[in-house]
């Protein structure tokens, strides 16, 4: 098994890339070692010291490192916990619940403009913030705001903002005069 690795912009974050499905739709967050339950790839990569998150896609795996640590001294350790979870044939999220997270439900008076806004969040903004190792999906729309998660390479990416405000608010506001603003949440 070869695993490539790319760079992402967000230089805490690595891009593994093991040739082969990782998740067959949606993607998966585990900001942190107890998140990582029903994951045992999850889990595989948490056991390196210095990973404080992993996040998968369709075709990869983002790992994201302490500040205090240096990619030459983890990626090698990452490379084989992922090797290793491939060899074992264990799922890559295991039992009930294994449902790939993606964007949040929305009822109400606006589900129109909700629609509008997850299907240029699906066919624009997701697939090539997967390209960078992240996804962004829609949590909440109120007054003309979009609320927005930022997963994987683009949590705490510095590069982020610029992303959200730039990219993604300018494109919304053009195609939904609705809305007007877009903020990030964290969870």
């Amino acid at each position: 098994m070869f695993i490539q690795t790319e760079s992402t912009p967000n230089p805490a974050t690595l891009k593994f890339l093991p040739g082969q499905t990782v998740l067959e739709a949606g993607t998966a967050d585990f900001p942190s070692p107890d998140a990582a339950d029903k994951s045992p790839l999850a889990k595989r990569i948490f056991g390196v010291d210095g990973v404080t998150g992993v996040f998968f896609g369709n075709d990869f795996v983002t790992v994201t490192k302490a500040e205090d640590i240096e990619w030459d001294h983890i990626k090698p350790a990452i490379l084989g916990a992922i090797m290793e979870h491939y060899q074992t044939g264990e799922p890559v999220i295991a039992g009930e619940g294994a449902e790939p997270a993606g964007h949040a439900e929305h009822h109400g008076e606006d589900a129109e403009i909700v629609g509008q806004i997850k299907e240029l969040l699906d066919t624009r903004v997701r697939p090539a913030v997967a390209q960078d190792g992240g996804d962004i999906t829609f949590h909440g729309f109120e007054r003309g705001v979009v609320y927005l998660h930022m997963q994987g390479a683009c949590a705490g990416c510095p590069s982020s903002t610029i992303t959200l405000k730039m990219g993604i608010e300018n494109l919304l506001r053009h195609y939904i005069p609705e809305v007007t603003e877009v903020r990030p949440i964290g969870i």
